[in-house]
């Protein structure tokens, strides 16, 4: 049975999942549709055309499906997607989408959202990602898979963040981060640069020591090898037959995608 506290103001046309509960002076839109046993707690404004999946945890004073901090946002009819067993902390913001960028902000599953982290219009997250109290995405970030960002680091707009790499507290990512890399605040400003292969996320996610020398071979020859420009270097890494472990596709396959801002590169 869905557990609604009477206090809670739940719009008609909203749509509640069994098992759901939702606490105390919790504001739900008509146009909100929750999936089955998500806990709901009080002081949270849920809004606009939001779906949420199964299982998550929304502690309190968040604010879901709002308005997004865009000038050129004219009120049109994007949406908020939200899979299943996220876990969300208080004063987390997420804002819907726009017509400028994909009409959707989307969070996959698995991932928790510490206090005062803000999510950006046309975000999208994959799975099983930290980030930390007071982390900030930019608009139209794109966050992989097995990513921890440390406390108050943030991005920049349209930044790409790969699949296991590991952002330094206080980092402004103002470029793309490749997967398996850890990223922390350059010298002489905050900005991010590489410092290497987040070795201990690896290993903490189950890879074989061979397959981060891999890993870690592919990053030399990108980045630390002088021989040829970096983008005769990025062709010949991907110019490599099929690859061989996960994480070498992985890499290659970032690498050779679209980016709007460019590469980080090592320190």
């Amino acid at each position: 049975m869905t557990k609604i506290d009477p206090r809670a103001v739940v719009a008609e046309g909203a749509k509640i999942g069994e098992g759901t509960e939702i606490g105390p002076y919790v504001i739900i839109g008509p146009d909100v549709v929750i999936g089955k046993n998500n806990k709901i707690g009080p002081f949270v404004n849920i809004e606009g055309k939001t779906t949420i999946g199964d299982g998550n945890q929304i502690i309190s004073h968040v604010s879901i499906g709002t308005v997004p901090q865009d000038l050129k946002f004219k009120d049109e009819d994007s949406e908020v997607v939200i899979e299943d067993n996220n876990i969300i902390r208080e004063f987390v913001a997420i804002h819907k989408g726009t017509k400028n960028g994909r009409m959707k902000t989307k969070i996959g599953s698995n991932n928790y959202f510490m206090a005062s982290s803000h999510v950006g219009h046309d975000v999208f997250i994959g799975n099983h990602n930290l980030f930390t109290n007071g982390v900030l995405l930019g608009g139209h970030t794109t966050v992989g898979n097995y990513v921890n960002f440390a406390g108050t680091s943030g991005t920049h707009p349209f930044v790409r963040i790969g699949d296991y790499s590991f952002i330094a507290s206080a980092t402004v990512v103002i470029k793309d981060i490749l997967p398996c890399c850890y990223a922390f605040p350059n010298e002489k400003r905050m900005s991010a640069r590489l410092l290497g292969i987040n070795e201990i996320g690896l290993s903490r996610n189950g890879f074989s020591k061979e397959e981060i020398l891999r890993v870690e071979e592919l990053y030399r020859k990108l980045l630390l090898c002088k021989e040829g420009s970096f983008k005769e270097r990025r062709a010949r890494l991907l110019a490599n037959p099929k690859p061989k472990f996960e994480l070498e596709r992985i890499f290659l396959e970032f690498l050779s995608g679209d980016s709007v801002n460019g590469l980080a590169l090592h320190k």
